[in-house]
């Protein structure tokens, strides 16, 4: 995005807001197509194709490809013969890694999965709903289940409904490897069509991740450029097993192979929730080294952290405390979890295990960011029926498992929270006499920040 030359050096000045101006000016003339083609149109079902409707698709699709153009991308080499929504009802996409990411979507006017809130965004909104989106609500606990039922309705109509493009990383990435691939697209069990991307240009001023350029950042550095290469890849139909349709994360990971080979990049099974794991904020911040980052892969393969709500693991901790006291063998621990004993379940259960652990781990991979939520329902599981509070070696248990580490010294904590030296600690001790643990910007005496809420405590490094 640098030019050479006192004149080539404000080239940027004109191409930019030229480009943003014709961009915003074509999604515009776009509306009007899209709300003709959306009116009567129902969520449930699909209507026969009408001449008109034929047209604003044919309108929409001239529209967004001089839309892309305008923004630098004059051509899209596209390789391979894209298979038809009879026999590929749904199209996996890697990697993921900007919002550019859209072109292919807008070259076929495929269905993706998007949140519920996208709909109501003026302009955007009508345009998203043109195409058909299976909606996803981050209000309604149960969204996640509901979405891939729907996914699962339309893959199974016989081509009725429009391709779905999924990208399974479900995050972006900076193109570098094949992160784990989330099963969403692979539990319908039918045949799916892989399509890789590719950005081939020698400055990348594409990628878009969560740490990184900002999204305006990313925008105003590729429209500066005066052209952007970008290919689409159709990869071999990909026809499941009868193994790979019962087992999704299977299914999952022989695609994503298939898709690394094609690419020539590396995988890796780590996911975004991993990423989540290791950066989420908070008083109990999981170190790098901790074991739940191999508990987190495990129970995602294991399909355990799948519809794991708040009501869950309520459900898992009562189920819990009613077996308390007792370390579950692997064949009682396969049963509890209602799965068969596996190779990889061997390695997750590694050993006699108490199942109170196993719901404090489970919590914290699924809601990383809600550490003191985890807590509390470890107390739910550990406190004791007359006077819920508990001990000293009870707290470095909780805390050992919650962080993943081998060893916990809580003896200095413990002691500042019993401030009446009874030996024992309620929940409501700390989040109400001994706020450091609760504290959303601090860490605790024993997980050392440069702040914290007990004047005097001597810190200890992690």
């Amino acid at each position: 995005w640098r030019f050479p030359g006192r004149s080539d050096e404000n080239l940027w000045k004109i191409l930019f807001p030229v480009r943003v101006f014709f961009a915003v000016f074509l999604m515009l003339l776009a509306w009007p197509f899209a709300f003709a083609a959306s009116l009567g149109r129902s969520e449930l079902a699909v209507e026969t194709e009408t001449w008109w409707r034929r047209i604003c698709d044919i309108a929409l699709r001239v529209i967004m490809r001089a839309m892309w153009f305008c923004g630098g991308f004059h051509w899209v080499t596209v390789k391979g013969e894209p298979a038809p929504p009879s026999q590929a009802p749904i199209l996996t996409l890697a990697p993921h890694s900007s919002y550019f990411d859209a072109i292919p979507i807008t070259m076929t006017m495929a269905s993706i999965v998007m949140k519920t809130e996208s709909k109501n965004i003026p302009v955007w909104g009508t345009l998203i709903k043109f195409i058909r989106p299976v909606f996803v609500s981050r209000s309604d606990q149960d969204s996640r289940r509901k979405t891939v039922e729907e996914i699962k309705r339309r893959a199974h109509a016989g081509g009725e409904w429009p391709q779905i493009m999924i990208f399974p990383e479900g995050t972006c990435t900076n193109r570098s490897c094949l992160i784990t691939f989330k099963p969403g697209a692979f539990i319908p069990a039918v045949p799916v069509q892989p399509v890789v991307l590719r950005y081939p240009n020698k400055m990348d001023t594409i990628t878009w991740t969560w740490q990184g350029p900002g999204a305006f950042e990313i925008l105003w550095l590729t429209l500066c450029q005066f052209h952007n290469p970008i290919e689409i890849e159709y990869l071999p139909l990909y026809t499941p097993s009868e193994e790979e349709k019962n087992n999704p994360a299977l299914f999952a990971n022989n695609v994503r192979h298939i898709m690394a080979k094609a690419l020539e990049l590396p995988i890796t099974d780590l996911s975004f929730d991993d990423c989540q794991l290791s950066l989420a904020k908070g008083p109990l911040r999981v170190p790098s080294n901790s074991s739940l980052l191999q508990f987190n892969r495990l129970a995602r393969r294991l399909g355990l952290r799948t519809g794991t709500t708040d009501t869950v693991l309520q459900q898992q901790a009562s189920r819990a405390r009613n077996i308390w006291g007792y370390r579950l063998g692997l064949e009682d621990f396969a049963q509890y979890l209602d799965l068969p004993v596996t190779a990889m379940l061997t390695e997750l259960h590694n050993g006699q295990i108490d199942v109170r652990e196993y719901v404090i781990a489970l919590s914290v991979a699924c809601q990383p960011s809600k550490a003191m939520d985890t807590i509390k329902l470890a107390f739910g599981m550990y406190e004791a029926k007359e006077d819920r509070a508990i001990v000293e070696k009870e707290l470095a248990s909780i805390l050992r498992t919650a962080l993943g580490v081998a060893e916990v010294d809580v003896t200095e904590m413990f002691s500042a929270i019993d401030t009446l030296d009874a030996g024992k600690i309620t929940h409501g001790d700390i989040t109400h006499e001994h706020p450091c643990l609760s504290c959303a910007n601090t860490r605790t005496c024993l997980f050392s920040l440069p702040t914290c809420s007990l004047p005097g405590q001597k810190r200890k490094e992690d």
